[in-house]
């Protein structure tokens, strides 16, 4: 089963900055599309980001000009910089390792990691 380890959450003001990274255990992670996505409070799981095999990032609308997703195939890590913090941004943050379409979509594996918790606050 691949690992999925989350890190860099925390607590900080509106306009503030993180970056998270994820860890994975996954073979050949470099042929692996990988994404982040979000659960907020009370809702369900939606995607941030993902970036391809090659590189290539894609980003949903909320995420678009503030995000910026990157990945190190030597360190098995995906990132997620995030800058512009808002209150909505607040929510758990997941990783996952998939495959991505050249259309323009993520498809997930079934193995994620615990998350890790960002909140933001006005």
């Amino acid at each position: 089963q691949v690992q999925l380890v989350e890190s860099g959450g925390g607590s900080v003001q509106t306009g503030g900055s993180l970056r998270l990274s994820c860890v994975s255990s996954v073979s050949a992670f470099y042929i692996h599309a990988a994404a982040w996505y979000r659960q907020p409070p009370g809702k369900q799981r939606e995607l941030v980001a993902f970036i391809a095999d090659d590189g290539t990032p894609v980003y949903e609308d909320a995420a678009q000009g503030r995000f910026t997703i990157s990945r190190d195939n030597e360190k098995n890590t995906v990132y997620l910089q995030m800058s512009g913090l808002k209150p909505e941004d607040t929510a758990t943050y997941y990783c996952n390792m998939g495959v991505s379409s050249r259309s323009g979509k993520y498809f997930p594996s079934t193995s994620w990691g615990q998350g890790t918790q960002v909140t933001v606050s006005s």
